[in-house]
């Protein structure tokens, strides 16, 4: 990609208006910077421009304006201010204010003033306009644009014009080490593995409930139906386990596995199990709390650490903290609301009658299963955080951190108080993962900004933003000249040590599969449809090759790679619950069992060169539908300044178009760059990558539509 060096900066600044905040010409240091610390802004601005203001406001939940005059660089119309970052953690806007005549020559198309035709030219004063210069969408190197109004950064505004953003985090902010670049593998319980002891009949007896749906048959499709008298209520059932997941542990190590992140284990009425019944205890369908403690110590011993899912903003109606239907006998709050007696736990929930005396309750998103908790009250709490409370009993289990669901609906003071608790618990070791959707460094809701990237809350959150960038490259909805600036300002906004730890997916129990995806299945919400939506069978082979590529730009790419379960045989499956089917053991394809050994040696590079787990980064080409990026070790050492092991340097190439393409690639550590590639291929083709010969210090590789390959130095 092209840069713009210093040595031409004057050059600029005659005849542009700019800044790119991702170019140490304009902002250095790069990204998000800690408390107290200086970041130095350069805007190259019209020769005739005056009153050159640097504009900014900081805070989170409340904000402080200000401005402050920029110095122009001696000899050429760049302004300069060295500016020191708030003391607290903080969002920081900023934008640039100036005025200029309004016919000045330089101005672009649309902000001319035209000078009326019965002035003369000598009487003619022409008008000041005050312009604006701010960030601009999808743009490279975080070039800006010009504004006729200041831009809009209130939590509830529409953001337009746009801001320039810095981050201002935590200065003693850490992550752990075991996060940063490793390879996740996330499980929905149910639908892993059965163990060895499986029984049909021991399934049925482990909670029963009428209302239940069980599966004899592993390879059943999933219900959409439930039982006549109560509908759908996600509760059907496979008997996939812990122990079955235990029994599994090589085959996580064979991928490459060091984080198994699990959906929720605690006892609840479905089979998703995010309706809580009992926080303290793992479902007796999965094999309770001593199945746990052996997956925990066989897990430590194979160097595989446990996340576990978190559901704090609200429970089951059926559980025992609100007892709807009376299954627990604990005077729960429902039942106690209901008698006009006390419970413990009255003051979790907001129950109140309603004009014709009827219980009603606040509850997630009008679900009457899932009662709202109130994070606030102390009580609550205190069974969380408290001695023998949620996090230090599974922390004391073995338990090394928490996925937190729905992380913008609970309070930040709760998340601050769950990562303090677990650090304290796990001596700084454990790991705090957020359900967040959106940018977490300027998240808003519930008319705020959030605390979710300043160090204080996550350690990271999970890389949904990541795998809507991937699939819309892959599926051709956008450029790799904008999927590069869309991941660049994701790095640029977040700390590093966050970014290193982003739990990058393309599927999850959440999305359809990315499988399904590459075949651009059409739209609807019935189940009956979702549930024959598939690959069609001429498109098979080109959507594998895309899935493949998405698993080895995920591998190669900045954070912790997620794996969801099968997504490594293809696995496919619209929206919940045909994104949940069981993992097809002994019913493999040729083409899985291909796709299979393909991601055991793609995650095999991962784990035995530090390059790809914590090295620096740098993106070498993004034009149309090739993507190149380095991923490197500096006089040895990675990003953090740690030794590094395995290759110095390894080089990712990506061709998403339908044809082949050149590209030639520098052999020499200092000058690698991408400089070269062409729709022309000879000689032809015979495999994924054909390696040309080196010549003049260069590589030259050809790539086959749809395939990706890795350069290791």
């Amino acid at each position: 990609m092209e840069s713009r060096g210093t040595n031409n900066s004057n050059a600029i600044s005659q005849a542009r208006c700019i800044h790119a905040s991702r170019l140490p010409e304009y902002r250095t240091p790069f990204g998000a910077r800690p408390c107290d610390s200086h970041t130095e802004l350069f805007f190259d601005c019209y020769r005739e421009a005056s009153g050159v203001t640097l504009c900014y406001t900081y805070g989170l939940y409340k904000f402080s304006y200000h401005e402050e005059p920029m110095y122009r660089v001696s000899g050429s119309s760049r302004y300069h201010v060295d500016l020191m970052l708030p003391h607290e953690p903080s969002i920081l806007f900023y934008w640039f204010r100036f005025k200029v005549a309004g016919d000045c020559e330089d101005l672009p198309e649309g902000y001319l003033v035209n000078r009326p035709e019965d002035i003369s030219e000598d009487a003619f004063t022409a008008p000041e306009l005050t312009l604006y210069y701010g960030a601009a969408a999808d743009t490279a190197d975080g070039e800006g644009t010009l504004y006729r109004e200041p831009p809009r950064v209130g939590a509830d505004e529409d953001k337009y014009p746009y801001a320039f953003q810095i981050t201002v985090y935590n200065k003693e902010f850490k992550t752990p080490d075991y996060m940063k670049g490793a390879n996740i593998y996330q499980i929905f319980p149910d639908r892993f593995a059965r163990d060895t002891g499986f029984n049909v009949e021991a399934m049925k007896n482990a909670n029963p409930r009428p209302e239940r749906v069980y599966h004899e048959d592993w390879d059943e499709d999933v219900d959409i139906y439930g039982k006549p008298e109560t509908g759908y209520l996600a509760c059907d059932f496979y008997g996939g386990s812990l122990r079955g997941i235990k029994e599994k542990l090589p085959y996580l190590k064979e991928l490459g596995i060091n984080i198994l992140y699990m959906n929720p284990i605690f006892e609840a009425r479905s089979s998703h199990r995010y309706d809580t019944a009992d926080y303290l205890n793992v479902d007796p369908m999965l094999g309770g709390v001593s199945a746990f403690n052996e997956l925990s110590r066989e897990a430590e011993a194979a160097g595989i650490k446990i996340i576990l899912d978190g559901v704090f903003s609200h429970t089951g109606a059926d559980s025992i903290y609100f007892d709807k239907f009376g299954r627990y006998g604990t005077n729960g709050a429902y039942e106690a609301f209901r008698d006009g007696t006390e419970s413990r736990y009255r003051s979790w929930y907001n129950l109140y009658r309603t004009a014709d005396g009827n219980i009603n309750y606040d509850s997630w998103w009008g679900f009457p299963d899932l009662p709202n908790v109130n994070e606030d009250d102390l009580s609550y709490r205190n069974f969380i955080f408290g001695d023998k409370g949620v996090v230090d009993t599974w922390t004391s289990r073995g338990a090394d951190g928490f996925r937190l669901d729905v992380s913008d609906e609970l309070p930040d003071g709760f998340i601050r108080q769950m990562r303090s608790t677990l650090k304290a618990k796990t001596n700084g070791e454990g790991m705090l993962v957020g359900e967040v959707w959106e940018d977490a460094s300027n998240k808003c809701s519930y008319g705020s900004y959030r605390d979710f990237m300043l160090g204080n809350t996550h350690d990271s959150v999970m890389g949904y933003t990541f795998r809507h960038i991937l699939l819309d490259f892959l599926c051709g909805y956008i450029s790799a000249e904008v999927a590069d600036s869309r991941f660049e300002g994701f790095r640029e906004r977040y700390p590093s040590q966050a970014y290193y730890c982003m739990m990058n997916l393309v599927s999850s129990h959440d999305v359809p599969r990315i499988m399904t995806m590459l075949g651009k299945p059409c739209e609807t919400d019935d189940r009956e449809i979702q549930r024959g939506i598939e690959v069609d069978a001429g498109d098979y082979d080109r959507c594998a090759s895309l899935a493949r590529m998405a698993y080895a730009f995920q591998n190669a790419y900045i954070g912790a790679a997620c794996l969801y379960y099968g997504d490594e045989v293809l696995m496919q499956g619209y929206k919940d619950p045909f994104n949940r089917r069981t993992y097809p053991w002994n019913r493999l394809t040729s083409k899985q069992t291909e796709t299979l050994a393909f991601f055991k040696r793609i995650a095999g590079l991962r784990k035995v060169n530090s390059c790809l787990r914590t090295g620096f980064y740098k993106t070498l080409l993004a034009h149309e539908g090739a993507f190149a990026f380095e991923r490197y070790l500096s006089e040895g050492r990675d990003f953090f300044g740690h030794q590094g092991t395995g290759a110095r340097k390894i080089v990712f190439l990506m061709n998403r178009s339908e044809k082949p393409l050149y590209a030639t690639v520098s052999d020499s550590f200092a000058g690698t760059a991408v400089t070269e590639i062409t729709g022309d291929w000879h000689p032809p083709l015979s495999d994924n990558m054909i390696f040309g010969g080196t010549e003049n210090g260069t590589l030259t590789i050809g790539l086959r539509p749809y395939s990706a390959a890795y350069i290791i130095y």
